[in-house]
């Protein structure tokens, strides 16, 4: 199957401060692809620039070199114009539901807001937020409220149903559950899901958490200090990594057995030593 997004030997450096300081890399070197419909989950600590690529794509961001795909046309370097023309196909969903949203317009001018940016009429784009807000799950009446009026969670889906406004074919989910408690994770978590199964749209998950990729992703991209240490199928990664770094996420991981916790906190600490002691 043709990739829907190629990333090819992507680099990016940030400016330095300071004319002596050195300019840091943040991606050296980085490649992926993501197919039509498929879920790459891409994990890593802070700092190891998974939100980095991430931004990359949507053009927040401008690389240094290499080059960036999607659907067989160069995104890499796209004037604001073009880039505009873009957010159709390519959305994001932020972490924080509680920032990512503008506290001063109610729901359905949150979702009206993209319709009407790439040209709809507004009184078609508000006809339009009923049919988006009962994808996610959403009461009508919500429309006339405003984000305060609702929890994380709720927020979370009002964001989700701004990026599947212009149907896109590709959306950003950048640590999409990580500010949510675990029940609400994983509601938010099966909403992706079946949303992806119903339209067909292609995520890229960017998380820190293994135990949340597993739940999401066909393939998994492990990234540590700019580079990819692992790819591969979500079951090969999360049962039987073959890179220390992934080992020790997975040993990272929480896990609601005391005693099952006890012994990955054990088998953290023994790889450490080893590591100091090599």
């Amino acid at each position: 199957m043709t990739a829907l997004l190629e990333v090819r030997n992507l680099r990016l450096s940030y400016p330095s401060r300071g004319w002596r300081s050195k300019t840091p890399e943040v991606l050296r070197g980085v490649s992926l692809e993501i197919a039509p419909g498929d879920t790459l989950g891409l994990v890593g600590e802070s700092g190891s620039g998974k939100t980095t690529l991430g931004r990359a794509i949507l053009g927040l961001a401008t690389p240094t070199a290499g080059t960036i795909t999607f659907d067989g046309r160069d995104i890499t370097h796209l004037g604001p114009k073009q880039r505009r023309s873009l957010a159709r196909d390519i959305q994001v969903v932020f972490q924080d539901p509680y920032t990512s949203l503008n506290p001063t317009l109610t729901i359905a001018d949150i979702l009206a807001e993209p319709l009407i940016a790439q040209g709809t009429d507004p009184a078609e784009a508000r006809t339009s937020v009923g049919r988006l807000l009962d994808q996610v799950g959403m009461p009508v009446d919500a429309l006339h409220r405003y984000p305060r009026e609702f929890s994380g969670g709720q927020r979370q889906r009002v964001a989700i149903a701004r990026a599947l406004a212009l149907e896109p074919r590709l959306i950003v989910c950048d640590e999409p559950v990580s500010a949510l408690d675990l029940s609400t994770q994983a509601r938010v978590l099966d909403l992706l899901i079946d949303i992806q199964r119903r339209t067909g749209v292609a995520y890229l998950f960017i998380t820190h958490d293994l135990a949340v990729v597993r739940h999401v992703s066909h393939r998994i991209a492990v990234m540590y200090r700019g580079e990819l240490v692992e790819t591969g199928d979500t079951a090969a990664v999360t049962t039987s990594p073959s890179n220390d770094y992934t080992r020790n996420l997975l040993l990272a991981s929480p896990t609601a057995d005391p005693d099952r916790q006890r012994e990955r906190r054990e088998a953290r600490r023994l790889a450490r030593s080893a590591a100091a002691s090599a």
